[in-house]
């Protein structure tokens, strides 16, 4: 397969989360012209996960995944020497023509590797959830994110989580006559904003980001609501942080914990560069699915971003390392 025309062919098909099915159709069609038994994994709707296999290992102990979504908004490919430019060039389907390109190599080399292609990656790990009720009996997952082709040590978790502050509406003239939400919200947020958090000397800090702030009526109006929305990367199971923030809040706003997704350790290979990846996978929703490891081309950096991009030398060598990877697994399997 040409990598590149097909990772372009990949990005040039708009799968913003929710809306992935074309992009699906697209997978089942060239898996099964490669001689793949690909079939659909409903998710919800026309949604769906792709799962795909040699006829020959029909469960194989090996299984490369990603996901096909991207977040918004959708962005052509464009190329130039030495990159492919558009949404999702790195996150992550220029991650799919990796892995596939890898599959079908090994294929040639009598090793055969599953494929799962993942629905809601970007909002929910919704298409993980569905598969992890389904699993293949496989050893090993082997999940494409954008490390620069390095081996996840770790990943970090998340914890969403909705403020909402309450008041009484009035007159702008008469503000001693209302109660202001959007005052209350931000007395919540700068306590929030000087809570210390905690730090791990090999995994880094817990970091927090106000991601949106809601509220009022108009300029004229004392605030009744107002709301925020924060998002915490977590190093540690969340327990004591939640306590914390509900302690902060208290008297000022309602805390409600939208999502948790727990901090995780990773497997690694000697010999193999790695990192710490501050951001969460579909790993933890996937536990039925083998020992997990992280590594995939590109740069975290540039996802989710107008100039998000992969590097032509690192797709290339995506293929590479993963067949190394799925080698020294497969040996460690039959050793």
């Amino acid at each position: 397969m040409d990598l590149f025309a097909f990772t372009r062919q990949l990005v040039d098909i708009e799968s913003i989360t929710g809306n992935e099915t074309r992009v699906g159709e697209f997978l089942l069609a060239e898996l099964r012209r490669l001689g793949y038994s690909a079939e659909k994994i409903p998710v919800e709707g026309d949604r769906f996960n792709v799962w795909a296999a040699s006829p020959k290992q029909p469960r194989p102990p090996i299984v490369f995944s990603t996901h096909m979504d991207t977040v918004p908004p959708f962005i052509a490919s464009s190329e130039d020497s030495d990159r492919i430019w558009g949404r999702g060039s790195c996150d992550a389907k220029g991650i799919i023509g990796a892995q596939i390109a890898a599959a079908e190599r090994l294929r040639a080399e009598g090793i055969h590797i599953g494929l799962l292609f993942l629905v809601g990656e970007e909002k929910d790990s919704q298409g993980a959830q569905v598969a992890n009720q389904q699993p293949r009996g496989c050893r090993f997952l082997v999940n494409g994110e954008p490390t620069e082709n390095r081996l996840g040590v770790a990943s970090k978790g998340t914890l969403r989580v909705e403020l909402t502050a309450r008041g009484r509406m009035a007159h702008s003239a008469y503000p001693e006559l209302g109660e202001s939400a959007i005052d209350k919200l931000l007395v919540a947020l700068t306590r929030l904003r000087a809570m210390p958090l905690p730090e791990d000397p090999r995994f880094g800090p817990c970091t927090l980001n106000i991601g949106m702030i809601e509220g009022g009526r108009a300029p004229n109006v004392i605030p009744d609501f107002a709301r925020a929305h924060l998002l915490y990367r977590l190093i540690a199971p969340g327990g004591e942080l939640r306590q914390k923030i509900l302690a902060a809040v208290d008297g000022l706003a309602e805390a409600n914990f939208v999502l948790e997704i727990p901090f995780m350790r990773l497997r690694t290979l000697e010999g193999l560069p790695t990192m710490i990846a501050a951001f969460t996978t579909d790993i933890p929703a996937l536990t039925r699915w083998g020992e997990p490891l992280l590594v995939g081309p590109g740069s975290i950096h540039v996802a989710h971003t107008e100039r998000e991009h992969i590097e032509k030398a690192q797709l290339t060598a995506a293929v590479e390392l993963y067949c190394t990877i799925a080698k020294r697994l497969s040996a460690e399997l039959n050793g």
